[in-house]
C-alpha cells in the first residue's frame, strides 16, 4: 500500500499557445495538508482541475492509493471521493443556498420525487459543526462572495468527500473568516482528510500546511516541507528572485480636495434597513485613504453608489468639483474615476470578450480607437499589447485572448493595468490585489503609490490589514454602514483597528482634519 492517498505522475497539460503544465509531479499523504503555491497563471488551478476531471492531461497518470485511476470528468473524482472548491465558484445564482449544495446528488424517494427535509438536516448540521453558517434558503444571487465560498465547502462536506482541494480560499474571506478557515482545515486534517491548498498568502502557508509544491511557469520547482522553509524561501522559489514585502512610500501632504461624500444613504429593500448611513468624508489629491471593516457592513453598497452602479436614497457626491451623485458610470469616467470592482467577473470583465477588448472597454469611443465608429484594431491590439507588457498579464494567445481562459489572477492584473492607465483623477480600488501573488502584489503597490505621488487620489477598500496598515495615509473604519473611526495608520495598531470593525468602538467627531 502507497503512503500517498494521492499521485499525481509527470503531468502534462497543454492549451493553445501555453504549456499549462510541463512534467509536474505532485504527491499528498493522507491527513495531510499540502500547499500548491505559484505565481498567477503558474497552472496551478490547471493541475487541480486535472485532478477534479475537468481536464485531461496529454501526458502523466494518476493514482489514488497506489492504484491508477482515471478521471474523465468531476463526477469520477467524487465517486473516488475528491472535492474542490474553485477560484471562481460554481454555483447557479437563481437557485437556493440548498438547491446548490444538493445539485448533482439530489435526495429522491422511490416514486422520483425529491426529499429535501433529510438534505436540509445534513446541511444544518454540517454547517453547525464546522462553523459554516448559512441560510438554506437564501438565492446565491442575494448573499455575499464569502458566504458563496461557505456553500461551496460544504457541497464538499455534502458528498463525504475525503480529498479536499482549495482553489485560492481564502482570496474572498475577511481576516476573522480566514483564521476559522484554518482552523476547519486543522479540523479537516484531525479527522483523516487530506487537502490541497492552492494559495498566494505564504502566511497562512506557514500555519497550516506540511508540505508544500511550487510551480513557476508550468514547471514544478520542487516540495519542501514547511517546518524546514521560510516564507522568504518560498517567495524566491515562486518568482525566482527576492520579493520586497513591505509597502515603500515617502510621507506626502495631501492638498485640494477631489472626492466629497456627502450624508450618502444607501436603503435595501430587501433588507427594509439602511446598508449605509449617512456616510461623509473626502479624498484629496496626493492621498490614499482606505475603507476598512469587516464584509457585509456597508463597503459594497457603498461602492456600488459612489460609482454609479446603483442608486442611493439620500446624499451627495462631488469630483473634482463637479456634482456626479445622478451622473452616469460613463459620465463618471469621463470626469476622472476609475474603478477596480470588488467582482472582477460581474462588474470587471466581459469573459467571453478577448483580452483587448476588455482593456478597450472605457476607451474605445476616443479618436484613438474608432474613426466614424468603426475601431481601430491595429491601435486597440498595440495598446493591449503595453498593458499586458506592463504588468505582465501571463495569456496564452496575448490580446486575442479569451478572458474566460485566463486565471483570476491574471485577469485581476488586467483589470488593474487598464483602470491605473486611465490616469484618474480618483482611482476607487476594491481588494485590488484579492487572489495575486506577492510578486504581482508588490508591483500593484508600487503602481498605486506612484499615482498617489503625482497627486492622484486613491480611495481604497480593503479586507486584508496588512495591505490597509501598509497602503493607507488615512484609515476610515465602517461598521454596519457608518464610519465609527478615522485614523493614521502609525497612529493605531492592529488589534485596535478590529475592535472598530467589530463595532466594539467608535470615535466621536469623525471627519475633523487630522
Amino acid at each position: 500500500m502507497s503512503n500517498y492517498v494521492i499521485e499525481m505522475l509527470n503531468i502534462t497539460k497543454e492549451f493553445p499557445g501555453i504549456k499549462a503544465n510541463d512534467n509536474i509531479t505532485l504527491q499528498l499523504e493522507k491527513g495531510e495538508v499540502h500547499a500548491l503555491l505559484g505565481e498567477n497563471g503558474a497552472g496551478k488551478s490547471t493541475l487541480m482541475s486535472v485532478l477534479f476531471g475537468l481536464y485531461q492531461p496529454e501526458i502523466g497518470v494518476i493514482k489514488k492509493n497506489g492504484k491508477e485511476v482515471k478521471i474523465n470528468n468531476p463526477n469520477d473524482a467524487n465517486d473516488l471521493n475528491i472535492g474542490m472548491v474553485h477560484q471562481h465558484f460554481k454555483l447557479v445564482e437563481c437557485f437556493t443556498v440548498l438547491d446548490n449544495i444538493i445539485l448533482g446528488v439530489e435526495p429522491s424517494n422511490k416514486m422520483g420525487i425529491l426529499q429535501k427535509r433529510d438534505a436540509r438536516k445534513k446541511v444544518l448540521e454540517l454547517s453547525e459543526k464546522y462553523g459554516l453558517k448559512v441560510d438554506p434558503d437564501a438565492l446565491i444571487s442575494d448573499i455575499s462572495v464569502g458566504m458563496q465560498q461557505r456553500v461551496e465547502i460544504l457541497k464538499m462536506l455534502y458528498r463525504d468527500n475525503e480529498i479536499l482541494i482549495f482553489d485560492e480560499p481564502t482570496a474572498v474571506l475577511t481576516p476573522q473568516e480566514i483564521d476559522e478557515l484554518l482552523q476547519i482545515m486543522n479540523n479537516f486534517k484531525k479527522e483523516g482528510k487530506s487537502i490541497l491548498f492552492i494559495t498566494h498568502k505564504l502566511n497562512e502557508i506557514m500555519a497550516v500546511a506540511d508540505h508544500c509544491t511550487v510551480i513557476r511557469k508550468g514547471k514544478g520547482i520542487g516540495t519542501v516541507a514547511i517546518k524546514d522553509t521560510t516564507k522568504e524561501e518560498l517567495s524566491r522559489m515562486m518568482v525566482g528572485r527576492s520579493v520586497n514585502m513591505k509597502v515603500d512610500k515617502k510621507p506626502m501632504k495631501p492638498y485640494e480636495e477631489i472626492l466629497k461624500v456627502e450624508g450618502v444613504t444607501v436603503y435595501d429593500k430587501k433588507k427594509k434597513k439602511n446598508t449605509v448611513s449617512d456616510v461623509s468624508f473626502n479624498v484629496r489629491a496626493g492621498e490614499i485613504v482606505c475603507l476598512a471593516g469587516i464584509e457585509g457592513n456597508g463597503q459594497t453598497q457603498f461602492v456600488s453608489a459612489l460609482t454609479g452602479l446603483s442608486k442611493m436614497t439620500s446624499g451627495k457626491i462631488t469630483l473634482c468639483g463637479s456634482d456626479i451623485t445622478h451622473s452616469t458610470i460613463r459620465e463618471r469616467s469621463k470626469q476622472g474615476m476609475s474603478h477596480i470592482p470588488e467582482d472582477r467577473h460581474k462588474h470587471g470583465l466581459v469573459l467571453d470578450y478577448t483580452l483587448e477588448d476588455n482593456i478597450v472597454l472605457q476607451k474605445y469611443w476616443e479618436p484613438r480607437f474608432q474613426s466614424n465608429g468603426f475601431i481601430k484594431k491595429k491601435e486597440v491590439r498595440e495598446y493591449a499589447k503595453q498593458i499586458i507588457d506592463e504588468y505582465d498579464v501571463r495569456c496564452g494567445q496575448g490580446p486575442l485572448t479569451i478572458s474566460r481562459s485566463m486565471s483570476g489572477g491574471n485577469q485581476q492584473k488586467a483589470i488593474i493595468g487598464r483602470e491605473i492607465d486611465k490616469n484618474p483623477e480618483l482611482l476607487v480600488a476594491v481588494q485590488p490585489t484579492r487572489g495575486l501573488d506577492v510578486g504581482a502584489i508588490e508591483n500593484i503597490h508600487k503602481q498605486i503609490v506612484a499615482l498617489r505621488d503625482v497627486g492622484r487620489a486613491v480611495l481604497l477598500v480593503s479586507l486584508e490589514l496588512d495591505e490597509v496598515m501598509g497602503l493607507s495615509d488615512r484609515i476610515l473604519v465602517m461598521y454596519e454602514g457608518e464610519i465609527v473611526g478615522e485614523f493614521k495608520p502609525d497612529e493605531v495598531t492592529v488589534e485596535e483597528l478590529g475592535l472598530y470593525m467589530a463595532g466594539a468602538k467608535k470615535q466621536k467627531n469623525i471627519g475633523e482634519d487630522r
